[in-house]
């Protein structure tokens, strides 16, 4: 039996494991309103979404008129808050996802999650969806402190460090925008990149080692890789 080349495997969240833009569109539109600004559509929400709920947020603003005289701080307060509460009605695992994610544990691959999304909604959302156990780690965008997101290294040494198999470890990542693959490039690490989820460039243009169409595909692209 040929040994699986990869010990870990982290996900982003956002557009890659999950398909959060139906969440995500009702809280944002939540929030717009409250300044009196149109809704987005589910189709504009899913090409806002990246960097975090707040640059969510900004490109929504700049997209309806512009932020000046809004407060944006206390905006994305209020737009976090809605979606804390409301933050698993219409989120789903997009296909294939689970039946993936238990062939990678046959295989003895450790799961991660590195997302730019808050921590404490990433653990709260993962738990919801009953995804939690899954991981041996869940890293959002404000786990290590400003300015250490994606696409900056910094989470994914920390994914790979929290494993505790040495800094020679084998990961891979998986991911759906430019912070994904340019995060990866940055710690030296493997990237695959899914075609369906919020991709910022055509998927084929993210840089990533590989793209997918389908996560039956993932499993055979890390063993190719």
């Amino acid at each position: 039996m040929t040994t699986f080349p990869f010990q870990i495997v982290g996900f982003d969240l956002d557009g890659t494991l999950l398909d959060t833009s139906g969440d995500l569109g009702v809280a944002l539109n939540h929030a717009l309103a409250t300044v009196g600004r149109p809704a987005v559509s589910v189709e504009q929400t899913r090409d806002l979404i990246g960097g975090g709920a707040k640059r969510m947020l900004e490109r929504a603003l700049a997209l309806t008129g512009g932020a000046d005289g809004i407060d944006v701080d206390a905006l994305h307060r209020l737009l976090v808050e809605h979606y804390r509460h409301h933050i698993a009605v219409l989120t789903q695992p997009y296909p294939g996802a689970a039946q993936m994610l238990d062939d990678l544990a046959s295989r003895g691959a450790r799961l991660a999650i590195a997302t730019n999304k808050l921590e404490e909604l990433a653990v709260k959302l993962l738990g919801e969806l009953g995804l939690a156990p899954r991981f041996f780690t869940i890293l959002g965008g404000d786990t290590l402190g400003p300015g250490r997101a994606k696409p900056r290294p910094d989470m994914l040494h920390e994914m790979v460090g929290r494993a505790g198999l040495g800094s020679r470890a084998r990961a891979a990542f998986v991911g759906d925008t430019s912070y994904d693959t340019l995060a990866a490039r940055a710690a030296a690490l493997p990237c695959i990149a899914v075609s369906f989820g919020f991709n910022d460039r055509p998927p084929h243009e993210l840089g990533a080692d590989a793209v997918i169409d389908h996560y039956d595909q993932l499993v055979p692209t890390l063993e190719a890789l």
